[in-house]
């Protein structure tokens, strides 16, 4: 008889688990980083049994097999954007916070430090305005994520250096307006920053015991296969039309 958990897993069921992570995320049960770690894992998934890992913490909705209803926000309300500001001095925010609306950060002759990883995000989209004016503001963001940035830079810097998500994944999306003069705005990520020093989740060790350290690198792989699988499935139908 067929383990249930061994029976592979499709596409629809992977996009079911990554809303359930969405949801969740909006809800505060998860960070921004154990959402993108398990957003990508989800994608990652071959089986049943790797997908119920991944949520086996959260309130359930019917299991992989069955698709939680889609999340409908409530509608947002008018709140003033929450700003951060160093001038000739430092701002810090790390560790444990709660982001429910727009940032900002200023930073004149001085810095400011954002540290997303363990944030609660309740928004669907982090919205961030970054202003450094002869100084630096550095946002850190967990690798996985998506970053958007726009802006400009006169006599300064404003660059991503972000592990990104393969194209295709409902990951969370981080949106910098970055203005600089004489001074750097930066978007790290986690393998470019301090290590998260935070302990592993059940999940986690479950995923590393089954399959090895450097689970991004197997997602791939296994994506790849999948994709290999259909085009060769695609030509095979293609030589061999139905009813001939």
């Amino acid at each position: 008889m067929t383990d249930p958990g061994g029976v592979r897993a499709s596409d629809a069921e992977r996009e079911a688990v990554v809303e359930q992570l969405r949801v969740a995320s909006v809800e505060g049960r998860l960070t921004l980083a154990e959402l993108t770690d398990r957003t990508e894992a989800a994608y990652s998934a071959t089986t049943h049994a790797e997908l119920a890992l991944l949520t086996q913490d959260l309130p359930q909705a019917g299991g992989p097999q069955g698709a939680p209803a889609p999340y409908a926000a409530p509608a947002p309300e008018q709140r003033r954007r929450r700003w951060f500001v160093g001038v000739m001095g430092d701002a810090k925010r790390r560790g444990t916070w709660r982001i429910d609306q727009e940032l900002g950060a200023v930073a004149v002759m001085g810095d400011v430090l954002l540290d997303l990883r363990e944030a609660e995000v309740r928004t669907g989209v982090v919205d961030i305005t970054a202003v450094s004016v002869m100084g630096d503001v550095k946002i850190i963001v967990p690798d996985g994520v998506i970053v958007d940035l726009d802006g400009i830079a006169v006599m300064g810097d404003k660059r991503v250096d972000v592990e990104e998500a393969q194209p295709g994944m409902n990951v969370p999306v981080v949106r910098v307006h970055a203005y600089a003069v004489m001074g750097d705005v930066k978007v790290l990520g986690d393998s470019r920053a301090q290590p998260l020093q935070r302990g592993f989740a059940a999940w986690r060790e479950h995923w590393r015991r089954l399959h090895g350290e450097n689970w991004r690198e197997l997602g791939r792989a296994a994506r790849d296969e999948r994709h290999e699988l259909r085009g060769r499935l695609r030509e095979e139908g293609r030589e061999n039309p139905r009813g001939h």
